[in-house]
């Protein structure tokens, strides 16, 4: 018997460190490590010690005996990774913790946004004796895209949020949420409260598409729809055309896949979940009968994941509908030969009456969006692919057809904005930097997409972190940061002033309890606060500000 990685899996690589016989990979220092789909466990290596499921933040990880039959795929999975057989040492290389040289002052930084990304930097600074880290964000509630992208359903996925409140409740860890930066406070202004700056603030714009009609209401991005039925306080109150028998959705990645699978589902299989109330009354009520995802190449190329195709795949009650691919085409890639079998055993499931689908249509593109008032349909295109070096990219034909729909959702990728005071490259949506180090603008750091750019997983955030840091407190013992001109008392009374509405630890944790209990009386994990002033007022129960700004000073 042996374990198995499931497709919870979060990509933290904590389980890596777990394991006495470094029977998972790809480690962190193994170059395919920041573009594995999921972590793997090797079947033939692993010693059913059970270390990891102890290790893993989400439960992504059961003895191969115990796999729910929705999750059974994965079997297979983990060990067709391992087909072509690997090499790798008996025990995985564990990097060595950077120290500071000395803590006399104690080490202070901020981290604007509170994300994954955030968090685990915030870890990494906490292992520092006398470490204080203050993490802010514009949102009232933490957790980036945990609360706010992670679908509903996923729930094993946002169980990392476990993992995230061990790292708040350690010493020298605050709060300051409902905070912008730009306007409630600069970089200016952290930088001389703090040793260094260092910026999670993500990759939250969309890529543009810029064809006719793109504009016309009905036309949405794909983020926002997730945002509006995640709870997200910017967007409860939109609304969405769901009396429309079709929806179209340009793009086939994760996201793209979990709104369309939100959008088929039977919405009571959503009704114990922490999905928003005003999405979950929407969807009851939706006439939505088929969703069409459109991939400018083909399947070969599709941008999903394979885990993320099994687990929607195994919804027994939506039919699955594959156009403009080649199912048979040969491929040297497993897991890519995974992906396109998956796909062909689902279309050719028998489909169950009255069930929704969903379509996946490659080698097509939008050409144009179709309506005078409101988008009415679609005109695609149909892409030929053309093998070029190595890559294949697709060529656009003469041949168009007109989808009608009422609701198009673009989700075509992502990109980082600008950080009022801060160096930012416009063409790749990143904050300029070296491993972390922000070289012309010193004491300031990123980690995560607004680092890397939108790539990985929540999990691959936490090597990222443990780069940045360490490079930060390289930085520290070599004298490189300006010890603060303020000090917290200081830092405080600056809060206290230009931010009386901020939201510190104590008053997430009342909006959390709040959520919680209102979940648990209709039987679901959570009842989500939408609005910020039923946010504000359930922190301020809690923790008045004179309270919170006196705490901080304290600290």
């Amino acid at each position: 018997m042996s374990h198995v990685v499931t497709q919870a899996c979060c990509g933290d690589a904590s389980c890596v460190f777990a394991c006495p016989v470094n029977a998972i990979h790809p480690t962190p220092d193994e170059p395919d490590f920041g573009l594995a789909e999921m972590l793997y466990i090797d079947p033939k290596s692993c010693v059913d010690c059970g270390a990891c499921v102890g290790a893993c933040p989400v439960g992504a990880i059961v003895p191969d005996t115990k796999v729910a039959t929705a999750q059974l795929p994965f079997v297979d999975i983990n060990a067709l990774f391992f087909a072509e057989g690997r090499d790798y040492p008996i025990q995985a290389p564990v990097a060595p913790i950077v120290r500071v040289n000395d803590t006399s002052d104690g080490l202070r930084v901020a981290i604007v946004g509170s994300g994954p990304a955030a968090l685990y930097a915030a870890d990494e600074l906490l292992k520092q004796p006398g470490a204080d880290v203050t993490v802010i964000d514009r949102l009232p509630t933490p957790h980036g895209l945990v609360r706010a992208g992670v679908a509903p359903d996923h729930e094993s996925t946002k169980t990392i949020d476990r993992l995230f409140r061990k790292i708040e409740d350690q010493p020298g860890f605050h709060y300051l949420l409902n905070v912008e930066l730009g306007s409630d406070l600069t970089h200016d202004e952290l930088l001389a409260h703090h040793h260094a700056v260092l910026y999670a603030t993500g990759a939250s714009h969309d890529r543009g598409l810029d064809i006719p009609g793109i504009d016309l209401p009905g036309s949405e991005t794909a983020t926002a729809f997730v945002a509006w039925y995640n709870g997200h306080p910017e967007h409860a109150d939109r609304t969405y055309d769901l009396s429309v028998e079709r929806a179209v959705i340009v793009g086939n990645g994760n996201v793209a896949l979990d709104v369309a699978r939100i959008l088929a589902m039977d919405p009571a299989r959503l009704a114990s979940t922490d999905i928003a109330d005003h999405a979950l009354e929407a969807l009851r009520g939706s006439a939505v009968r088929e969703i069409v995802l459109l991939g400018r190449r083909g399947a070969a190329q599709a941008a999903f994941t394979l885990p993320e195709l099994v687990g929607l795949l195994s919804h027994e009650d939506i039919s699955f509908v594959v156009e403009g691919a080649d199912l048979d085409e040969p491929v040297s890639d497993p897991m890519i030969a995974r992906k396109l079998a998956a796909l062909k055993a689902a279309a050719a499931r028998t489909p169950r009456p009255g069930a929704r689908r969903i379509v996946f249509r490659f080698c097509s593109s939008p050409a144009e969006l179709l309506g005078r008032d409101r988008v009415a349909g679609v005109r695609v295109q149909t892409n030929q692919l053309v093998a070029e070096g190595g890559t294949v990219r697709p060529v656009a034909t003469d041949r168009f057809e007109d989808l009608e729909t009422g609701l198009v959702l673009r989700s075509i990728g992502y990109y980082g904005t600008a950080v009022p005071g801060v160096p930012f490259d416009e063409d790749a949506g990143v904050i300029p930097n070296q491993g972390g180090r922000v070289a012309s603008a010193p004491g300031t750091y990123v980690v995560g997409w607004i680092k890397r750019g939108p790539s990985g997983f929540i999990g691959t955030n936490k090597s990222c972190a443990e780069e940045t840091v360490g490079h930060l407190i390289d930085d520290f013992n070599a004298g490189q940061l300006d010890s603060p001109a303020g000090n917290a008392r200081a830092f405080a009374q600056l809060v206290g002033k230009s931010v009386p509405q901020a939201i510190d630890l104590r008053g997430w944790r009342s909006i959390d309890r709040a959520e919680r209990r209102a979940g648990a009386r209709h039987g679901r994990t959570r009842q989500k606060l939408t609005h910020l002033d039923r946010m504000l007022e359930v922190a301020e129960t809690s923790s008045p500000p004179r309270r919170r700004v006196r705490k901080l000073a304290r600290n």
